[in-house]
């Protein structure tokens, strides 16, 4: 077992002792969860929950719907999360996306492989690395592991891989070191999620961190 292996999944079992399933990533279905990764970018979840709301108030949270929406009403309805004008234009890129790709089915593009998929994904206006892997990962349980800010913090701070690092070589570095396995990638990330936001802050909290001593 390689030492970086080892060490990721003393991690692992140390975050899920403290922190128990993190029941994530919220959504009643793959759309939602789609939709929810590209309004997350520089916000918190608590004003994506508000923009989501205000899409199923005005039953506006389908592919049609929102294809068919003025981008200007559909930035009026997500306000709440931040970015508006610019997260309109993206969710209607995505939008756009599903319906010339997959008839506006989340299904159909889950059936498209995942390489294949993640490639066309990083395309679309406005979606980078860590929203294309969450919906593959989120919305279309693909095995892919999400890097996000809190991941490369944790990493950086344990000497496990340097901060600057790109996003690639972080992913990398999971992909291949644990098993490419759905629900051990969805609960790792969330898990990192948790400790960012409990103790890994900006201004660490390190008392009583789960990871002291490593």
């Amino acid at each position: 077992m390689l030492p970086s292996m080892n060490k990721l999944l003393e991690i692992y079992r140390r975050l899920y002792c403290a922190f128990g399933p993190q029941y994530w990533w919220p959504g009643e279905a793959p759309f939602e969860v789609a939709i929810g990764a590209v309004l997350t970018q520089n916000t918190n979840w608590g004003n994506v929950e508000k923009a989501i709301e205000n899409l199923k108030r005005e039953k506006a949270l389908s592919a049609k719907r929102i294809h068919e929406m003025r981008t200007g009403r559909l930035a009026s309805l997500i306000k709440p999360a931040g970015y508006f004008n610019i997260k309109a234009k993206r969710l209607k890129a995505f939008i756009d996306f599903l319906i010339n790709e997959y008839n506006g089915s989340m299904e159909r593009m889950k059936n498209e492989e995942m390489q294949t998929l993640r490639v066309k994904l990083l395309k679309i206006h406005g979606i980078g690395p860590e929203t294309a892997d969450s919906i593959l990962l989120y919305a279309l349980k693909k095995p892919v592991f999400v890097i996000d800010a809190y991941t490369k913090r944790v990493l950086s701070r344990h000497k496990i891989m340097g901060h600057e690092e790109n996003y690639e070589k972080f992913q990398v570095l999971f992909h291949t070191a644990l098993k490419k396995d759905i629900r051990l990638f969805n609960e790792y990330h969330a898990l990192f999620v948790r400790l960012g936001k409990t103790h890994c802050k900006t201004k660490p909290i390190c008392g009583g961190c789960p990871l002291e001593g490593i």
